[in-house]
């Protein structure tokens, strides 16, 4: 078998299947990213050689780059290679993702933390920018991902902890203080916070019955379509913090979201969790996470 022509013809085709159907050429670029991949694979004896057969990778990369143009360099063959073997492994294989995605995935080593991004990519429609950040932001270990779930939740989302930085941090940090905190860099603290958050309000008024009450943080989620009440504690999770929340987001219910709008949730944002009072919070509405403070 002639692996260089076959490759050859695998790219051939690819450029003019872009050229005449450009609406699915990510599909057709992935196909035949992966098909070159396995070629590649075979021609060099398998997945063992493989590893040390960058000789012939040369060889065809050289021709290839002469006979058809850039985007054919070693980098790029070995990453067919590599992309052709992440998948032989278990990674899905999503065409709504680009190849400019795949080549930012394909420097992740765990298979359970490449699948966490290729799925939240796809789920929530990410760029290739947007992807990168969380990356580099280490969402993942953030956010301490289960495989399996079926797909990402707004729970899922939360990453823990919230890194609040600012150059006017207060020796003694209040909630007061903690609160204007966050609302000197409102943008920073939601892009801390998790994918999709928008602002609504702060100290957000409430009456209930004759008594009035105001929410630290009101915000909407346009990726789950919900409000997210936010409260801002400096003390260790409390069993307490369990009962306020869900008043308020009961009366965001009751009296702020529309019918089409899914159920509010309630985060809360504290300097420690105590998991043995948060395992008898039943209520999946709930989340908590922590915060972080750095100067500068």
């Amino acid at each position: 078998m002639n692996y260089y022509n076959e490759i050859k013809d695998t790219l051939i085709k690819n450029e003019m299947y872009k050229k005449a159907k450009d609406y699915s050429k990510n599909k057709s670029d992935l196909n035949s990213y992966y098909e070159v991949g396995r070629l590649l694979i075979e021609a060099q004896g398998g997945e063992e050689r493989a590893k040390y057969g960058n000789k012939l990778i040369k060889e065809y990369s050289e021709r290839l780059t002469k006979e058809l143009g850039k985007g054919y360099d070693v980098t790029n063959l070995k990453r067919m290679r590599q992309f052709y073997l992440v998948i032989q492994k278990g990674a899905p294989l999503e065409h709504q993702l680009t190849w400019s995605h795949y080549k930012e995935l394909l420097a992740i080593k765990d298979l359970c933390k490449l699948k966490y991004y290729i799925k939240i990519t796809e789920h929530l429609k990410l760029s290739k920018r947007e992807l990168h950040e969380k990356i580099k932001s280490k969402e993942y270990e953030r956010i301490g991902y289960k495989e399996e779930l079926s797909e990402p939740k707004v729970n899922t989302l939360i990453k823990d902890p919230i890194v609040i930085q600012s150059k006017n941090i207060p020796e003694k940090v209040t909630e007061y203080a903690l609160h204007n905190l966050i609302l000197e860099n409102m943008d920073e603290f939601l892009k801390q916070l998790g994918v999709g958050f928008t602002y609504a309000g702060h100290e957000v008024k409430l009456k209930i019955g004759n008594n009035k009450h105001s929410i630290d943080f009101l915000l909407f989620n346009y990726k789950f379509n919900c409000f997210a009440v936010i409260e801002i504690k400096v003390t260790s999770f409390k069993a307490e913090h369990i009962g306020q929340i869900k008043k308020y987001i009961n009366y965001v219910d009751e009296n702020i979201k529309e019918p089409f709008n899914d159920k509010t949730v309630g985060v809360i944002i504290c300097k420690e969790v105590n998991g043995y009072v948060l395992k008898y919070c039943t209520d999946d509405r709930i989340f908590t996470t922590t915060y972080e403070l750095i100067g500068g």
